[in-house]
């Protein structure tokens, strides 16, 4: 089943991947391992999942501006998400990280329209066009 839900384009781009997808904040500096794309904190609930060519749903950033050299860090070593959706709001450290990492960012319009995503669904995300398209599993 194909679902689309509509975006705000704050970067532009395509991106595909696997759906990796958190209700909670994440920090790019200190919970993302930059040489894997790993998440490493433990208290965290994508521990152990790896960021690598995802569409990374999230709700918003949290921690320093260094946040955004992470988010390079992660594109520089090969282990960068192809896109990223904010859920609740575009903060700047993930607004400045995409820019510079030129990974496509959009904010959802309706954070409602995702209850019941599966991490396993491929989706592309077309920010260029407002769009991510859902290929549920």
């Amino acid at each position: 089943m194909i679902e689309y839900v509509k975006c705000k384009k704050i970067v532009g781009g395509v991106g595909t991947g696997r759906i990796v997808y958190t209700k909670y904040p994440l920090n790019f500096l200190s919970s993302v391992d930059a040489h894997t794309g790993v998440v490493s904190d433990p208290s965290h609930d994508l521990m152990g999942i790896s960021l690598k060519n995802s569409i990374l749903i999230f709700p918003y950033a949290i921690g320093s501006s260094v946040g955004a050299y992470s988010i390079f860090a992660l594109k520089s070593y090969g282990v960068a998400p192809s896109g990223i959706i904010c859920t609740i709001k575009v903060d700047i450290t993930t607004a400045s990280g995409c820019a510079i990492s030129d990974i496509p960012l959009a904010q959802t319009i309706k954070g409602d329209q995702l209850q019941g995503l599966s991490d396993n669904s491929e989706a592309i995300l077309d920010a260029n066009n407002g769009s991510l398209k859902i290929n549920k599993v």
